[in-house]
């Protein structure tokens, strides 16, 4: 190679080509490298490997028997993972190469043969899509069981009153159970959502070259089978550039984590002494260095905290991607980090969430009971009676109006009303009104599909356990 220096034995070869003569600032090396954390996908890479040398074997593109020495190897290094004794350097660059490397260690020139009809382009997208297809699946298992431990409050609290709320003003009183098992619905999308992501991260890159495709006969549809892809991508420049599946994901991700710090909001709401509808128990709850009084609910604030990160990573990907000519571009050396961190993020408030459920808080029916009875929340339960009466709705809500203020004037509630009171207000209210109004039967009332009523829940519970199931 005119004008090229060799290698002398004592220099590092450069994991590209000897086009370059000169070696890479030390500085530039760190920046460049990935190994710090693309380590991550080292199963994913090793299985995608074995899955190529196998292809690359059926199209006689290697030998039966070279293709045996680099699964063998690629076990070897797996093993070598597991064990703790597999140290890649700065100097290895990426998972690929440290893989590469040791296995050219492991079989000699064969292991040189494993890259044959891939590039690095192709084999990080496989490998990052192996990886998220795995996570996605353990997410949705941890959503199953974050579900479990609303869906066991639920059943015990069919019955249990509390304040609902618009505008964090009392509205209506509404069944305990209704209002968690409106976060099973969240989180059944949630559980949907990722299911839909799923097919669009199970389509393979592989054998699409840097970004061209390659020369040799390989068999796309045949490596995708065997690592139970779905689909090949169509065309070589979008199977190496495309990363929407992992802004999809991580909008799936950010979804999540915005359900979980709403219903995190209403705990520490409710564990707090103005509410106190909750009792923390000593399994999720720290205390103060200086107020010995208190207990703090630390772990639905530190998952309304971790929002942030995930929201975060939305935004860095979808702003990785925004200005990138195909095909591929080594600012999607960048798509992994926040990946990563997200995963592991939403991974944790989720079993962090179910532990609370499960083990870090008890409902105070008691106190829940009084604070349904000590406001005016069945305002709107007024006007439906006097609609059942014949009076018109608007008639009756407008009156209902006048029913609060008098009430207020005179400091009762509306259940302190007198039949007389009531009377001199609407000729129409005889005695059944404080059937009508008393929290139990008002919420009892709401018996329409997906309302509050008691016999609602019960179906609602239903179908939530079968899906659970």
């Amino acid at each position: 190679m005119s004008g090229a220096s060799t290698p002398s034995n004592d220099q590092p070869q450069q994991t590209w080509s000897q086009r370059f003569e000169g070696s890479l600032h030390p500085a530039i090396e760190v920046f460049n490298a990935s190994i710090g954390f693309d380590i991550q996908l080292i199963e994913y890479d090793l299985t995608g490997s074995q899955a190529h040398a196998k292809m690359l074997a059926k199209q006689g593109i290697i030998s039966e028997s070279e293709a045996t020495q680099l699964v063998d190897g690629l076990a070897q290094i797996r093993a070598e993972h597991r064990a703790g004794t597999f140290h890649p350097t700065i100097a290895d660059e990426d998972v690929h190469f440290a893989v590469e490397n040791r296995l050219t260690e492991i079989c000699g020139a064969i292991g040189k043969k494993l890259h044959t009809g891939r590039s690095r382009n192709d084999q990080v997208g496989t490998d990052t899509r192996l990886y998220l297809r795995d996570q996605i699946g353990q997410i949705r298992v941890a959503l199953r069981a974050y579900q479990a431990a609303l869906v066991s409050h639920a059943e015990q609290h069919v019955e249990t009153l509390i304040p609902g709320y618009t505008h964090l003003q009392r509205a209506q009183p509404i069944s305990l159970a209704h209002h968690l098992l409106a976060y099973t619905e969240m989180a059944e999308r949630d559980w949907q959502r990722l299911g839909d992501v799923l097919k669009r991260v199970n389509i393979s890159p592989l054998g699409a070259g840097a970004l061209a495709g390659t020369t040799f006969p390989i068999d796309r549809h045949y490596s995708a089978e065997l690592l139970g892809f779905e689909d090949v991508y169509r065309n070589s420049l979008d199977a190496v550039s495309d990363r929407d599946f992992a802004v999809e994901f991580l909008a799936a991700a950010s979804l999540i984590m915005a359900h979980l710090s709403r219903i995190s909001e209403e705990v520490i709401f409710w564990a707090s002494q103005e509410f106190s509808f909750v009792k923390l128990t000593d399994a999720c709850a720290t205390g103060s260095s200086i107020m010995p009084q208190k207990k703090n609910p630390d772990v639905p604030e530190l998952v309304r905290g971790k929002v942030g990160r995930v929201y975060g990573h939305l935004q860095a990907m979808l702003t990785v991607i925004k200005g990138l000519p195909l095909a591929y571009n080594k600012d999607f050396q960048e798509d992994k980090e926040g990946l990563f961190d997200a995963v592991k993020t939403v991974n944790a408030c989720l079993e962090a969430m179910t532990i609370l459920f499960n083990e870090g808080l008890e409902f105070k029916p008691q106190r829940l009971a009084e604070a349904v009875a000590e406001d005016f929340s069945n305002a709107t339960d007024v006007a439906d009676y006097l609609a059942t009466k014949g009076v018109p709705f608007r008639e009756a809500y407008n009156l209902v109006g006048k029913v609060v203020r008098t009430s207020l004037a005179a400091n009762k509630l509306l259940k302190d009303l007198t039949i007389e009171e009531w009377q001199a207000l609407h000729p129409a209210f005889e005695p059944d009104i404080y059937e009508a109004i008393a929290p139990r039967q008002v919420v009892a009332a709401r018996n329409s599909f997906g309302g509050t009523g008691f016999e609602q829940v019960r179906e609602a519970l239903q179908i939530v356990k079968s899906r659970l199931n």
